[in-house]
């Protein structure tokens, strides 16, 4: 099997391969700035890594948000330089929270292609698990979802039982489910209350429609960042008890 991405060091061509971008985007990528240059390796080869991946994620995530060139670096040149690939996972999450799902169907050679790695049919068992692919029909094509792709290949390696993250799946989808209803009470609660007899009017719809889309991101990084803290909170808990 190959090394896992998050150890692996890329060559331009392997990371523009993994991304599912030419070599003279990321070329073009890093004359802009957008890209960190790599770190230079022998025979002056440069070399990428994860955080390269991630960040080529998320601008490709922007640009389909309809963001251009200059608006990206805006959103960028925000971001502290020296954030993680995971972190850069977090933020492709938000950004991608709001745009309308879409999944990629792949052969498992261009899923293995893509990921630089080798899979077996217990690591497909596990990205289904976690929601990154479903199979199809074709035992050979699955719809994969870009957006979790990386981030759920990165898992693979992580020691933890099928049945584990089966089970964690299933309390995040029903808290978060959870969560979306009240939040969906409380806004149609809010923005709905004046229109009840008659319905809204068309500019009023058009109201509506703008003030989900600013409102939605804005919840969804409250989500995240509530749940980073209680997470921190949780595991210092129970460190502190062993």
């Amino acid at each position: 099997m190959m090394e896992s991405a998050a150890d692996e060091s890329l060559t331009v061509d392997e990371l523009a391969a993994r991304a599912g971008v030419t070599v003279r985007t990321i070329r073009f990528y890093s004359t802009r700035g957008l890209l960190p240059p790599p770190e230079i390796g022998p025979r002056r080869v440069g070399r990428y890594g994860p955080d390269h991946l991630s960040r080529l994620a998320l601008i490709e995530e922007l640009q389909h948000q309809g963001m251009t060139l200059s608006a990206i670096e805006r959103y960028l040149a925000q971001l502290p330089p020296d954030l993680s690939a995971q972190d850069l996972a977090i933020h492709r999450a938000l950004v991608a929270g709001w745009l309308p799902d879409r999944a990629e169907e792949q052969t498992l050679a261009q899923l293995e292609r893509r990921v630089g790695r080798s899979l077996t049919v217990q690591d497909l068992d596990r990205l289904a698990a976690m929601s990154v692919l479903v199979r199809t029909e074709e035992p050979d094509v699955f719809q994969v979802d870009p957006g979790l792709l990386q981030l759920g290949v990165r898992l693979l390696d992580v020691p933890i039982a099928l049945e584990t993250i089966l089970a964690a799946r299933t309390v995040v989808m029903e808290h978060t489910r959870s969560a979306a209803r009240e939040l969906s009470r409380l806004f149609r609660d809010e923005v709905g209350a004046a229109h009840e007899d008659d319905g809204p009017d068309a500019a009023e719809v058009a109201r509506r429609k703008s003030l989900s889309a600013h409102m939605q991101p804005l919840v969804v990084q409250a989500l995240v960042t509530a749940f980073q803290r209680s997470m921190k909170d949780e595991l210092r808990e129970w460190f502190s008890e062993r």
